[in-house]
């Protein structure tokens, strides 16, 4: 009862504003093992859902949950079920399902941002149902989806060389980063909803509650669902989206930046918090809720996905995975991978090791049965195995980005940006995939976070029509490679 006590207060505060405020479709279940609860789905179907078990594989570096799992029973019918990082609900028999968190991320960290108090979270929705209701959500960024780094749920930070095996507390992302140009990209409202915060002000209802985590530059919105929408590290915020304002969906409401604890890595951090199951506010994954709204405003043919990233020492093996790629036209045919040594491989998964410390930035292309490509990178970190009582040393990392991303036509200019990390030596060299001369810059190696001109930036323009594959690197003294690469459409909507 208190549970439901406190989302109706919630809608009551949004319904003055949005009187058709939209109900969730999705039903959010924790279990134990061996528990089990009886379900009703948005269109009143009962199922009996059971958790059997729930496993999870670590590094050797750090000790982080790199992947994790739960084997459910939904009336009768068992399977297992992939946790965060990316992968998408399945169907099983009468229900879409799938499993943002498991009880294994709160072993080795300091944050408490899912509100689980069980071994593992589950979301269930009717099978054939949107994730979210239509009309009600949309893309909360004006760019490609994965136009640049990003981190999902569940994923060690690591963009601004994070993956430190001294930080024994892993900060694992409770939210979906979008990585971005710095001060170019605009951020939107995904939905209908009244501003509770921006920066440091909050709406007296909703001070001191830890959900809306107020900061320079962070915007939170309340919706009529009784989500909040949280933005993270923007540039601006447009003046007059204001602490007690309504927002309407697809209204824009900043600019995309690095302020904040950013880690100086121009990004929009985007979560939701919703009351959980625990009767607390905690994370309510976004990145479906995310990857459904990019689908239905921008109708890809097909996205290619070789997420997340890995972190291993030199000859460890790395499982590079494309199968979480999708198409609009039946299944994948072919998957083509290019290494950052030259070499190639075809196939879905792919196996292996690597000689030397750096960041590499392997290449996935896609065909589906119709003929349509689309690119991805893998990005794989190789640090030293870390010494019990010796220094250090790690290779650095890069953050390439470029803008705009979309609708982009031959000859118009491009703005490319790039900041290295954990290195001051050397430059940045750009190769724009078109055989046009390379360009050297050199940012500031992240030795003052917010910069202002901590990203190097230079333009470029494409004669011709096609898909090109830029590749940006930077070496350091040690000769550790950090490569970073971006796919870039010219002439084509997507």
């Amino acid at each position: 009862m208190r549970f439901r006590i406190r989302v109706f207060s919630l809608l009551g505060f949004v319904g003055s504003c949005f009187a058709a405020a939209p109900a969730p479709l999705g039903r959010n279940v924790d279990l134990n093992r061996g528990e089990s609860q009886n379900v009703t789905l948005s269109d009143s179907t009962v199922v009996n859902v059971r958790l059997i078990a729930a496993s999870a594989t670590k590094d050797s570096i750090r000790d982080a949950v790199r992947s994790a799992q739960a084997t459910v029973e939904i009336d009768g019918r068992r399977a297992t079920v992939e946790c965060g990082e990316y992968h998408l609900p399945v169907t099983m028999g009468p229900v879409q399902i799938d499993c943002p968190v498991t009880g294994a991320v709160n072993a080795n960290t300091d944050q408490d941002a899912w509100a689980l108090e069980k071994d593992v979270r589950l979301r269930l929705w009717s099978a054939g149902s949107p994730l979210v209701a239509p009309g009600t959500f949309v893309y909360p960024i004006r760019q490609r989806l994965f136009a640049t780094l990003t981190q999902a749920t569940n994923e060690p930070t690591y963009v601004d060389g994070g993956e430190s095996a001294r930080r024994r507390k892993i900060y694992y992302h409770a939210g979906f980063d979008m990585g971005g140009a710095e001060g170019l990209v605009d951020v939107l409202a995904a939905a209908d909803g009244i501003v509770i915060c921006r920066g440091e002000e909050v709406v007296p209802k909703f001070r001191g509650n830890p959900a809306v985590g107020p900061e320079d530059n962070a915007l939170v919105i309340l919706d009529g669902r009784g989500w909040m929408h949280r933005y993270y590290h923007m540039q601006t915020i447009v003046p007059s989206v204001t602490v007690g304002s309504h927002v309407r969906m697809g209204q824009k409401v900043g600019v995309l930046g690095k302020e904040g604890g950013s880690g100086g890595w121009a990004h929009l951090h985007y979560d939701l918090k919703v009351v959980q199951p625990s009767g607390r506010w905690g994370t309510e994954d976004a990145y479906a809720y995310v990857w459904e709204a990019y689908r239905n405003e921008y109708h890809p043919d097909v996205i290619a996905l070789a997420r997340p990233h890995h972190l291993v020492v030199p000859g460890e093996r790395v499982v590079l995975d494309g199968t979480r790629s999708w198409s609009a036209h039946g299944p994948i045919v072919r998957y083509d991978w290019t290494f950052t040594d030259g070499t190639r491989a075809e196939g879905p998964i792919i196996k292996r090791t690597y000689s030397r410390p750096g960041e590499y930035c392997e290449t996935l292309k896609v065909t589906d049965a119709a003929g349509h490509t689309d690119y991805d990178f893998a990005i794989v970190l190789v640090n030293e195995r870390p010494s019990p009582s010796g220094p250090e040393r790690l290779p650095p990392t890069i953050h390439p980005a470029y803008f705009p991303t979309i609708d982009l036509k031959p000859g118009e200019p491009i703005t490319f940006l790039v900041r290295s990390f954990r290195t001051t030596y050397g430059q940045e060299t750009w190769d724009f995939g078109d055989r046009s001369a390379t360009v050297k810059v050199k940012s500031d190696g992240n030795v003052e976070e917010h910069a202002k001109d901590g990203y190097q930036r230079t333009v470029h323009s494409y004669k011709k029509a096609g898909t090109y594959i830029v590749t940006v690197d930077r070496t350091n003294a040690r000769g550790e490679r950090a490569v970073g690469r971006l796919k870039v459409v010219i002439g084509s909507r997507l």
